[in-house]
């Protein structure tokens, strides 16, 4: 296999090991999935032996009761919410609509999404997104500031310029997220938001 390949591959694999949400099954099926296009024979790859000693949860853990939080606040918390932004705008409404189907009512979101874990496993710092399902910036600020309020109760130093179109910044944030077989993305956020109603 080409160096840069294999260089590629075990970056990768060891993304998805660090961010704590994949078994090594769903390891696999995502690295047959990016790499489709090349001839990889995958029963060749072993996955690379991560030290596991950073996995304390102490950051994860008040980042899942923040959301917790925020979701008896109708507002939408997701985490891990598809690859980049674009893909956690369209999962956000689309739970947004099953919500809605299920007689639940919510006026925001917030999510983190694959690319922030990356950068936070990488740089040290997490990038939260957040908005309105009207598309309205009065009440996306809004949703903005109460996302900002709950992260700043909840101990976590955030850089913001409290305009819709900035991020707002967990700096800093060391990814320490350990696996465990809960239900996060979607189907936890749908689960969470419904017990808190």
């Amino acid at each position: 296999m080409d160096e840069n390949l294999a260089e590629e591959i075990d970056f990768v694999s060891r993304m998805l090991i660090k961010s704590g949400f994949y078994d090594e099954e769903d390891i696999f099926e995502i690295l047959e999935d990016q790499f489709i296009e090349e001839d990889i024979d995958f029963d060749e790859i072993t996955l690379p032996d991560v030290d596991l000693n950073d996995f304390n949860n102490e950051n994860f853990l008040n980042l899942e009761k923040t959301f917790n939080e925020l979701a008896s606040k109708d507002i939408i918390a997701i985490h891990n919410c598809g690859y980049d932004i674009e893909e956690g705008v369209a999962d956000a409404f689309e739970l947004f609509i099953h919500l809605r189907n299920n007689k639940l009512e919510s006026r925001g979101f917030c999510f983190y999404t694959y690319d922030d874990i990356e950068e936070a496993i990488c740089d040290g710092t997490l990038n939260i997104t957040f908005g309105d399902f009207e598309e309205d910036e009065d009440k996306a600020l809004e949703i903005g500031k109460v996302v900002a309020e709950a992260l700043t109760n909840n101990d976590f130093n955030i850089e913001w310029d409290e305009t819709i179109n900035t991020q707002i910044k967990i700096n800093p944030f060391k990814w320490d997220k350990s696996y465990d077989e809960k239900e996060y993305g979607m189907e936890g956020a749908f689960e969470t938001f419904k017990k808190n109603h």
